[in-house]
């Protein structure tokens, strides 16, 4: 199983981006997923959450701004930063935990994504 994460890139103070996580490979189903950003000289912090209800949960610092969503049928999951502020600026990985099959699941993380807050 590969968790592949795009989207990120430059932008300025206010603006926007999307970013995707895709799962890929022998899955099952997968229950929670959720977006972690690391910031230099910073501990990785969880951003957003989503479970496969549709349930979703936010940090303080991005509740309101951004909205984590998911496409069950596509295995991926989706982070809208709107207003974005030079302070999100920081690596964003994808983490879920996938069932690989009815008995067995593990944690698993991609790559990360780097995003750029800056005039």
């Amino acid at each position: 199983v590969q968790l592949q994460a795009s989207g990120g890139g430059l932008v300025q103070p206010g603006g926007s981006l999307r970013l995707s996580c895709a799962a890929s490979g022998t899955i099952f189903s997968i229950n929670a997923m959720r977006w972690y950003r690391q910031a230099p000289g910073k501990q990785r912090e969880l951003v957003a959450a989503i479970l496969s209800d549709g349930s979703t949960g936010y940090a303080d610092s991005t509740e309101g701004r951004f909205t984590i969503s998911r496409d069950n049928a596509k295995n991926t999951a989706y982070l809208q930063m709107n207003s974005l502020k030079p302070e999100d600026t920081a690596i964003y990985y994808c983490n879920a935990n996938i069932l690989v099959n009815r008995y067995y699941g593990y944690n698993y993380w991609g790559q990360g994504t780097l995003v750029t807050v800056s005039s």
